[in-house]
């Protein structure tokens, strides 16, 4: 008897599954309208949206972001790619600005929407925090430079909990706190989980369909092996536990964001 239950317990969560991936996958149009009012308009398109991704290093592209470039690329929007280092730690940054280049073109993204800065007070390091003022400082030119209207980063846990990673968050949260930002642009941070369910693959679908989130991007088999052809242009990360990374976490199926909130506005740089 408590096989079949076992049995049809799975059953049900594998419908589940499909349930939930199939009503999300029919179209971004709802999600985006819920987030920002470019699409109220049934006679505008996806390329009303301007989307920069900003990222600290090589690779965070396709680990961390993947199916939401992915999604944001079939909807026909404007996809932009900042990444504010090239990634130097182990002394092959310019092998691995090459390999961003190659991953984005897997992922959708010309190499003309693409921003690399190199700057030395800007060092691929996990135990060095940004600064807030000289990163947000040149996010905001980029904002400004490309009209940009929805921009995509990191949480204040940086999904992996490195340091370069919060800093971004830091300073795009420094540009919303202190009003630095077109008024018609939206900020969403990349929603951090816990251990068990960073590393449960799609199983994690249920429970990210059923926790509040501002916008939600999922993706198929398809969009997966996208997202793992784009992780293997990275040669030079491919240590063996990337692999795992690769086959088990959710963040290759799966993203989840918040809204970076307004808040007072508070003047003081760091």
């Amino acid at each position: 008897m408590s096989e079949w239950l076992i049995l049809a317990a799975i059953v049900a969560y594998v419908v589940c599954l499909k349930c939930i991936y199939y009503r999300y996958r029919r179209s971004l149009k709802e999600p985006f309208a819920h987030v920002m009012n470019v699409l109220q308009s049934g006679e505008r398109s996806g390329g009303d949206i301007k989307a920069l991704i900003v990222t600290a290093h090589p690779d965070d592209e396709c680990m961390f972001f993947g199916p939401t470039i992915i999604r944001l690329v079939e909807f026909k929007v404007n996809v932009h790619l900042m990444c504010l280092s090239q990634g130097d730690y182990y002394h092959q940054g310019a092998q691995r600005k090459q390999e961003l280049y190659d991953s984005c073109a897997k992922l959708g993204i010309p190499s003309s929407r693409i921003t690399i800065i190199n700057h030395k007070k800007l060092p691929d390091d996990p135990k060095v925090e940004w600064s807030i003022s000289l990163a947000a400082s040149i996010i905001a030119k980029h904002l400004e430079a490309h009209s940009v209207n929805m921009v995509l980063t990191f949480d204040g846990r940086g999904v992996s909990g490195h340091a370069n990673h919060i800093s971004i968050y830091k300073a795009v949260r420094h540009l919303v706190y202190t009003d630095q930002v077109p008024n018609d642009c939206c900020f969403l941070s990349l929603g951090t989980v816990g251990l068990l369910r960073k590393y449960v693959s799609f199983l994690e679908l249920p429970f990210s369909w059923l926790l509040p989130s501002s916008l939600c991007c999922m993706i198929g088999s398809d969009g997966y092996s996208q997202c793992k052809a784009a992780m293997l242009c990275h040669r030079t990360q491919l240590v063996w536990f990337r692999y795992l990374y690769v086959t088990f976490s959710r963040y290759m199926y799966i993203n989840t964001f918040q809204m970076i909130p307004q808040a007072p506005k508070c003047h003081k740089m760091y």
